[in-house]
């Protein structure tokens, strides 16, 4: 059984998704079974590569509120990451994160990706750090285990493993995702928003059992699109 899972490093759901996703699948019987895939995702392509602009700024900006008011959004998401037992920080930047999808492409060839994303994610999330910054990515794709001079290569050609991160973001159209995360079992049975664990233990049951092919809605599950994230309350 292959879980793919279309998700951004930018997106604080797919970071609490990831999360509840391997809570569920440490409940699946057959969990042994199961090979995860993680596919790419730009929540917002036309970012600059470089930014200084807070998160704070951005989405204030975005949603047309206060910064306080996107404090109080962020202090939500953060007590629902908190659930988790995930670190949450809302003095990150905001950025574009199409490097760091390429450079995920180049971890899944050397069998890294998982540390890769999860390197990117505590580092964005938790840490603050400036993923916009080449020295940074290169630090925390080679910690995760990356032969450096690959990463360098990678870094230095904006060409390498472009056409990898298009063609996932072309199989997140035809399967009709518009936001993330977004989980397809099998290509047969796919599960929109960052679900409570028991919901992705149910949904690998029932398709390990009988193959349905089926879309799990997000309903209450909180989910990122290109207008922005959704936010525990509202």
């Amino acid at each position: 059984m292959r879980v793919e899972i279309w998700s951004d490093i930018a997106c604080p759901w797919c970071y609490i998704g990831k999360a509840r996703f391997e809570a569920g699948l440490a409940a699946f019987a057959h969990r042994d079974e199961v090979e995860v895939v993680h596919r790419s995702f730009e929540l917002d392509p036309k970012a600059p590569p470089a930014s200084d602009v807070p998160v704070l700024d951005m989405l204030a900006a975005k949603y047309g509120v206060s910064r306080a008011q996107a404090e109080q959004m962020e202090a939500r998401v953060a007590a629902a990451a908190a659930q988790e037992g995930l670190d949450y920080r809302s003095d990150r930047i905001h950025g574009n994160t199409f490097d760091l999808h390429r450079l995920l492409h180049l971890g899944a060839a050397h069998g890294r990706q998982e540390a890769l994303l999860d390197a990117f994610y505590r580092a964005n999330f938790a840490e603050a750090r400036p993923l916009g910054d080449p020295a940074v990515l290169a630090e925390l794709a080679t910690g995760a285990g990356l032969p450096a001079d690959e990463v360098a290569r990678v870094l230095a050609d904006p060409d390498a493993y472009a056409q990898e991160v298009r063609a996932d973001e072309r199989a997140a159209a035809e399967l009709g995702a518009t936001g993330v995360p977004f989980f397809v079992i099998d290509r047969r049975y796919g599960i929109s928003g960052g679900q409570p664990a028991e919901v992705f233990r149910q949904a690998l049951e029932r398709a390990h059992a009988d193959g349905v092919v089926e879309i799990v809605p997000a309903g209450d599950a909180e989910v990122c699109g290109p207008d922005g994230c959704a936010v525990p309350g509202h």
